[in-house]
């Protein structure tokens, strides 16, 4: 058995979702359809954004995950992080703090899905 290779968010819209996500990770899709966008992040894993089910997601829908970004380095690699992704204006759920894994901080997409940053265990 494989492990999972696709792991997608559901957005009210892939247009403004997908320069958000190319701006935030530096990356560029390798697939495009009018309610699907896909971005390669490994060989053969991809993250991806659905609209199909828009008209049921809202930003008040409660987020029940978080896509993790986890950086190399110690926890001045995640403040620099903060730091740069606050400077682009990003949305702050959890500001940075110290916690059992590291530093770390949660900011939201344009639809309210959780990216959470942290360092590498």
């Amino acid at each position: 058995m494989s492990a999972p290779n696709q792991f997608l968010i559901y957005v009210t819209d892939t247009e403004r979702s997908t320069r958000f996500y190319s701006e935030l990770f530096d990356m560029e899709p390798v697939f495009v359809a009018p309610a699907y966008v896909a971005f390669e992040i490994a060989p053969g894993v991809l993250f991806a954004l659905w609209s199909r089910h828009g008209e049921t997601i809202t930003s008040e829908t409660p987020r029940l995950s978080e896509v993790g970004l986890m950086v190399p380095g110690s926890g001045e690699k995640v403040d620099e992080v903060y730091a740069e992704w606050r400077a682009r204006g990003v949305t702050v759920v959890e500001e940075i703090r110290d916690d059992i894994f590291g530093r770390t901080f949660v900011i939201a997409d344009p639809d309210g899905n959780r990216i959470r940053v942290a360092p590498v265990d």
